[in-house]
């Protein structure tokens, strides 16, 4: 499975990271960013990261009001 964070989406709400806080906190810019070994998209500020389980992942989808995140 892969997390995709498309940081240009995102509010800075910090609510992917009350939630879980496992695979993401918030860069210096006040964006959230993927903790770990992630990859730039497509030049874009799109962050991408393979994990093995969904754990608190599809909480942070759900609850993430601009839709920057999403689970494939």
């Amino acid at each position: 499975m892969k997390i995709h964070l498309d940081r240009e989406k995102c509010l800075g709400c910090g609510s992917c990271v009350a939630v879980c806080d496992r695979y993401f906190d918030i860069a210096s810019d006040g964006r959230a960013r993927l903790k770990g070994p992630s990859v730039k998209k497509k030049g874009k500020y799109v962050e991408e990261l393979t994990i093995s389980s969904i754990e608190c992942i599809q909480n942070a989808v759900d609850c993430c009001p601009p839709q920057a995140i999403r689970l494939e």
